[in-house]
């Protein structure tokens, strides 16, 4: 009998199910992409099989991470971004990542009911995945239900999710352009935001711009990106393992255009958008030929009246062809698919030695005497990874 995982899983060929599956989501049918993704997501028989044979049809696709606080409007956004690049002549997958019910483990599927609109459209096609308490909010399954989408040939698949905790350095390992999005009322916790939402953003929007305070936010956030660029160059030494180079290549362009909004706003109008992909020390730098920087743009978005909308689409396109040109599409690819292969590995491990291995018994078992402090934690621990086959001798820490 195959077993989807055992070891032989890892050499066997795809079922007669899976191929048949295959057949249809090569031809093109939107009922075998909506199955594909429903045995990627609840894991059912052959899920495996069925990505292995997919992966070397992932790479086309433009993934773009959007994410930001509730009431940001990134659905509305989303759902205008989709209506643009349709206009374009361009397919969209969108994986709207809702807040898992605490009842059924499944999506509230909000985000569809407010993208229902643009859901009839056979160039778009939506699907809600749930966080599955995943810490921050984006599952191992959304990213492979990605990995479904662009194998199917969509030209983006928009990622959004819920904006909390660590979901936004989830969203930056799964996707190749990541979108923060913000509204003026967001400007009063701004200086609170953490370090990780800056870092991580390739792009910045402030969403409801109509609204009082969306001048001054973008203003900020310009200010918040030249202060980061400061302290990453001047506090952090480079033998905590930053790239150095590589950080004042992604930010280095922040002080110019904190510099321009600020004079912008002293004259009471938006500054002009400007070039995104600079050279920060010119052609030659003084460390010899300088490879292109991407100065992160903070854009002002309307995106139920579709203003602002398509200056987005621009420069989200500006921000591809800088990945490509300057090879951190090539560097972000190679460190998601290690990322894939970690996961990967710990969802294994997990299944062996809870399920398979009888960890969960063990741990049952050895409850009152955790509790009566009979035993320790580690004692306990240590006999469930024996029971897996491992080695349970003392590591270092």
């Amino acid at each position: 009998m195959h077993n989807e995982h055992s070891p032989d899983a890892a050499v066997a060929g795809p079922t007669s199910a899976i191929t048949e599956l295959l057949a249809r989501f090569e031809a093109g049918q939107r009922t075998a992409l909506a199955r594909a993704i429903s045995i990627v997501e609840n894991q059912r028989p052959g899920f495996r099989e069925l990505l292995r044979a997919l992966h070397p049809r992932i790479g086309h696709a433009h993934r773009i991470g959007i994410t930001g606080p509730p009431g940001a409007g990134k659905s509305t956004l989303t759902a205008a971004l989709a209506r643009h690049f349709r206009a374009r002549g361009e397919r969209v997958g969108i994986v709207a990542v809702d807040p898992t019910s605490p009842f059924t483990g499944g999506a509230l599927l909000g985000d569809r009911i407010r993208m229902n609109e643009i859901g009839m459209d056979e160039g778009v096609f939506i699907r809600s995945m749930a966080t599955r308490g995943s810490l921050g909010g984006l599952a191992l399954t959304t990213r492979e239900i990605a990995d479904v989408m662009d194998a199917f040939g969509f030209d983006r698949v928009i990622i959004e999710t819920v904006g909390v905790g660590q979901s936004e350095l989830d969203i930056a390992r799964s996707a190749d352009s990541t979108l923060v999005v913000l509204v003026p009322e967001s400007g009063d916790g701004i200086q609170a935001m953490k370090a990780g939402l800056m870092e991580v953003a390739d792009l910045f929007a402030i969403n409801k711009s109509d609204r009082p305070g969306a001048d001054r936010l973008a203003r900020e956030v310009a200010m918040m990106l030249h202060l980061r660029a400061g302290e990453a160059l001047r506090d952090v030494p480079a033998h905590h393992g930053v790239d150095m180079k590589r950080a004042a290549r992604r930010i280095s362009g922040a002080t110019h255009r904190a510099r321009r909004m600020e004079e912008a706003g002293r004259q009471g109008r938006q500054a002009e958008p400007t070039p995104a992909v600079t050279r920060p020390d010119g052609p030659d730098g003084p460390d010899g030929p300088q490879p292109l920087s991407w100065e992160i743009p903070v854009l002002q978005t309307i995106a139920d009246q579709e203003k602002g909308v398509a200056e987005l689409a621009d420069a989200l396109d500006r921000h591809r062809a800088w990945l490509r040109e300057s090879g951190e599409l090539l560097e972000r690819r190679r460190t998601r698919v290690a990322d894939r292969v970690r996961d990967e590995v710990h969802r294994m491990l997990d299944r062996q030695v809870w399920q398979e291995r009888g960890g969960e018994a063990i741990l049952e078992s050895s409850l009152d005497a955790l509790v009566a402090g009979a035993e320790t934690p580690y004692d306990v621990a240590a006999r469930i990874v024996r029971a897996a086959g491992g080695n349970a001798t003392d590591a270092p820490g």
